[in-house]
């Protein structure tokens, strides 16, 4: 029996923060960092967990599911997954994390889970243990780290950010349904090949059936033509000036920053935020 210490990295700000933040307050631990791949990340996710890596100096162990997104859409027939029906986060993400220390349980070890719920997210929950050996620890929020916290954690590792977040505000699968009309159509900017492969899995969920498609009230079909696109940029710009002439003027503040990214982002119709993926 032992104590093992573990903590998810989902190629997002703050997960990242928080391996930083464990590695230079807690050297004594040894943490298991490890990245649950569900095959469809964006290859600046890749990227960012490799400069992580350079930092933490061990490498980010891949958990990869048995089997993957298109054998579980067709066990789920053809259905995609959605914010009602997140067969995603169940299969691809929470079940290789719960077989890859189950061994350790069953084996009588102690196992920490370290997980980034900010101290400004009093409406977060996390992982919820399921094991009498199994400890949920919440670093950020008992130390008082927000979302500024994190940014400067990053800043002062020589970390920084996932390139990313140049044109979206969360990690996560190039298809996931809690990203932004924007979003989507940045991704098609970025990486067509994505955005084609994400229009395909929607054309043939439609044709068996599936009442989902991966943007709410609208196909990807629809969402990529020429007069929507310019809607859809044009809407996003307005929110984004807007959100910054609300600002106090603060001289020494970019006027706009990653950290405000999720404020303009929110406000896009048929957004969100999983817990599980997004951080």
């Amino acid at each position: 029996m032992a104590d093992k210490h573990v903590l998810g990295i989902s190629g997002g700000k703050d997960s990242a923060a928080l391996a930083v933040f464990v590695r230079q307050n807690h050297p004594e631990l040894d943490v298991e960092y490890f990245f649950t791949d569900t095959g469809k990340e964006l290859p600046e996710v890749y990227e960012f967990l490799g400069r992580l890596e350079g930092f933490l100096g061990k490498p980010i162990l891949r958990l990869n599911p048995r089997r993957d997104f298109d054998f579980w859409l067709r066990e789920y027939h053809n259905f995609l997954p959605s914010a009602q029906t997140r067969w995603c986060t169940r299969q691809l993400k929470l079940a290789p994390f719960e077989q890859w220390i189950r061994p350790m349980l069953n084996a009588g070890d102690k196992v920490t889970t370290y997980v980034a719920i900010r101290s400004d997210e009093e409406y977060r929950e996390g992982y919820t243990s399921k094991h009498d050996n199994l400890k949920v620890s919440l670093p950020f929020r008992d130390a008082g780290i927000d979302k500024r916290g994190v940014m400067d954690i990053l800043d002062s590792s020589g970390v920084g950010l996932p390139k990313y977040y140049d044109w979206r505000s969360r990690s996560g699968c190039t298809f996931c349904f809690f990203q932004q009309k924007i979003e989507w159509v940045r991704l098609k900017e970025r990486h067509p090949e994505a955005f084609e492969e994400a229009k395909q899995y929607e054309k043939n969920a439609l044709e068996h059936g599936s009442p989902f498609t991966w943007t709410q009230r609208e196909s990807l079909s629809e969402l990529e033509k020429p007069a929507r696109v310019i809607q859809i940029v044009t809407d996003f710009e307005r929110r984004k000036q807007r959100d910054i002439a609300s600002r106090p003027v603060n001289p020494l503040r970019p006027a706009t920053t990653v950290e405000d990214i999720d404020e303009i982002f929110g406000e896009d119709e048929g957004g969100g935020a999983c817990v599980v993926c997004h951080k």
